[in-house]
């Protein structure tokens, strides 16, 4: 989870390649009106993202329900939203990509064939509630290279490197 630009795509995928498990990116599951939307500048209301977040939802309690693991890309900006995804679920984690906004700014600034114009960051910072504890969640620094980033999140998660292929402890 995190604002557009913390790397939550590239990080993920690095993520479950590690972990041998799919990736899938929440972005996917938003309705065209919501893309159309972000394109021209408008940033989304909650009534927007709802229907999203239960989107997202649906498919982690599908993936968990037959077994599998998946690491799951979403920004989730408020508790709200991390509450409609996680619904009181304890075997799902969330690792919050946390980054400054002017090296965020960088990064959208390079940013090429994205939906999510630099211009919406402000508001994407404006609606950012970090994780609090209670929410178990994982906290990294995006201002390090991919692979210590995944490092630091497998750390967390008390999964080193020889651990990571073999973990089924979390469901995504």
């Amino acid at each position: 989870m995190g604002v557009s630009g913390a790397g939550k795509s590239t990080v993920g995928e690095a993520l479950a390649a590690r972990l041998g498990w799919r990736y899938e990116d929440g972005d996917a599951f938003h309705p065209a009106s919501n893309v159309a939307k972000m394109r021209a500048g408008h940033p989304l209301t909650d009534d927007d993202r709802w229907p999203w977040l239960r989107a997202i939802a649906a498919e982690i309690d599908r993936v968990c329900r037959s077994g599998g693991h998946v690491v799951m890309a979403c920004s989730a900006l408020r508790r709200a939203y991390r509450d409609v995804l996680l619904h009181g679920r304890k075997d799902v984690r969330l690792v919050f990509l946390d980054g400054t906004e002017p090296l965020i700014e960088d990064r959208l600034n390079h940013r090429k064939g994205h939906f999510m114009p630099p211009g919406l960051l402000a508001s994407q910072f404006a609606t950012l509630e970090p994780p609090d504890a209670d929410e178990r969640a994982v906290r990294v620094s995006i201002d390090a290279p991919i692979e210590g980033i995944v490092d630091d999140v497998l750390n967390q998660l008390s999964l080193g490197r020889s651990e990571a292929s073999t973990s089924s402890r979390n469901c995504t």
